[in-house]
């Protein structure tokens, strides 16, 4: 199964808290306490998240953290950049030389059709679009076999 760590996940959640108060500076305490999640967790990703250029910190007795730029120009992948690395599905996605089976490798080409793939779904998809309720999902679908009858 194909997952994104338990922390990406973690970061997601914290970063759509911080979208859902735009302009607003934010503790950590606060991001904690809504995203329900542990004050280290929050507090180690924000780290990891400022350090991407997604959130912008601030000191004081007001500080706190909001994100540095609005949410629609925030991509799925930078956030999973941020805290995962590079995108790739096999070492051979992220770039020449990481395999020493690359030049007698068959389905590197296909892996890297996948990953190309799976990189433009996660920049085409925003921080804006991840705090939109999920379309409702279907249970069954209808369609028609071969011989025109229909089924579900």
């Amino acid at each position: 199964m194909f997952r994104v760590s338990r922390l990406t996940d973690y970061a997601t959640v914290v970063m759509t808290c911080i979208a859902a108060h735009p302009g607003d500076v934010l503790s950590t305490a606060q991001i904690a306490e809504e995203a329900h999640l542990e004050l280290p967790t929050v507090s180690k990703l924000l780290k990891s998240l400022g350090h991407a250029g997604l959130v912008e910190s601030f000191r004081g007795v007001n500080g706190g953290y909001r994100l540095a730029r609005p949410a629609q120009q925030i991509s799925l992948a930078a956030i999973v950049e941020a805290i995962e690395g590079p995108l790739g599905m096999t070492e051979c996605s992220v770039g020449e030389g990481q395999c020493d089976r690359q030049s007698q490798c068959g389905v590197r080409g296909s892996w890297q059709r996948i990953n190309h793939v799976l990189d433009n779904a996660l920049r085409s998809m925003s921080l804006a679009d991840m705090l939109r309720p999920a379309p409702p999902t279907v249970s069954t679908v209808a369609f028609t076999d071969l011989k025109g009858r229909t089924a579900s």
